[in-house]
């Protein structure tokens, strides 16, 4: 996801907190602490290159990202959850009532000390980025309490992560890891059958959304955000997941960045059949709503003049939808549902 912009941290604080949630045990409550030796734990993954072990079904969870705090509310997790941070867009249509409950300590990445405010017993996240340094914290700074954490593994499946901006991908990445993001959060939590179930479902919405289509000749560009420079779309994320299941062309499959940023002259170069637009709520770049987006598109001597924007040929898309997220699939479903109704898919 493109940068968000984060609050400044304190190593002092940091420390001081540290030692506080380790003098009231680590920051888990007792119930959770008596549940250590039930049966299934401790819990022990592989994650993003860590040992992740888990010695009690989290009762104080605290996931810093949108997408890794709607997978729990989807698994019914609700009242498991200390509180949410780090949203581009409404919550997922169905988890409304699940979500109202749970405190938002920040709409953007949150400082350390709010999270450690919440005395987690689990900190989860979308993106490496969320979990280390210039991001809430470092995950060795949680497990120094005992606190266990876990990053989703389609930010770090086939992915570079160590220059700046979002990364590059060194391969194609599938829904598969965000699969194993639900399967694995659901056995953290002590609910590995509500895991499957909700994989199941995903899998059928993948293929009713996509059986028959044949796209092949259409192509897509997605913008996430920013008019100055654009992030838009690589060949290998998530709206690369999207482009692979209609057997469409992403107009910039000749990068590995995750969200390169562009300028408008290359963009009316590609000029592609349709425009993916990222429609969010989050305010920390410019054009974040899909109606800036498209007034800016409509009205740019570079752009105006596109196929696409002649023809108004865009599908809107929450920022979750093109990210690696289980909304990946509402993205599947979206693109296809207007490929179709721009008369581009057979």
């Amino acid at each position: 996801m493109p940068p968000i912009a984060g609050p400044t941290r304190s190593a002092a604080l940091l420390t001081a907190a540290l030692i506080l949630l380790t003098a009231c045990g680590g920051g888990r409550d007792s119930t959770a602490a008596k549940a250590g030796g039930a049966d299934g734990y401790p819990v022990t993954l592989q994650n993003c290159g860590r040992t992740v072990t888990v010695d009690a079904a989290p009762q104080r969870a605290v996931p810093v990202d949108q997408g890794s705090t709607e997978i729990l509310l989807s698994l019914g997790l609700a009242d498991r959850l200390a509180a949410t941070a780090t949203w581009t867009d409404p919550v997922l249509k169905g988890l409304e009532k699940a979500n109202a409950g749970i405190p938002r300590i920040s709409d953007n990445r949150p400082s350390s000390e709010k999270v450690l405010d919440q005395e987690p017993d689990f900190v989860s996240a979308s993106f490496e980025s969320t979990l280390a340094k210039g991001g809430v914290a470092p995950r060795e700074q949680f497990e120094a309490l005992g606190v266990p954490t876990y990053v989703s593994p389609a930010d770090c499946t086939a992915k570079d992560n160590s220059k700046d901006g979002d990364g590059v991908r060194t391969g194609a990445l599938t829904m598969d890891s965000v699969y194993r993001e639900v399967q694995d959060l659901a056995k953290v939590f002590g609910v590995p059958e509500r895991g499957e179930r909700l994989v199941a479902e995903l899998r059928a919405r993948v293929r009713k959304a996509t059986g028959g289509i044949d796209a092949s000749g259409a192509s897509l560009m997605y913008w996430f955000a920013n008019s100055e420079a654009p992030y838009l779309a690589g060949c290998c994320g998530a709206p690369g997941i999207i482009t692979r299941e209609l057997g469409a062309k992403n107009a910039f499959d000749d990068t590995h960045e995750e969200w390169p940023q562009i300028n408008w002259e290359t963009v009316a170069d590609r000029n592609p059949d349709v425009l993916v637009i990222g429609d969010l709520t989050r305010k920390s770049q410019t054009a974040e709503s899909a109606a800036k987006k498209i007034a800016f598109l409509e009205s740019n001597p570079a752009t105006k003049n596109m196929d696409a924007v002649r023809h108004k040929r865009y599908v809107l898309l929450s920022g979750q939808a093109m990210n690696p997220t289980i909304r990946t699939v509402e993205g599947v479903e979206r693109v296809a549902a207007g490929l179709r109704t721009f008369g581009l898919a057979r």
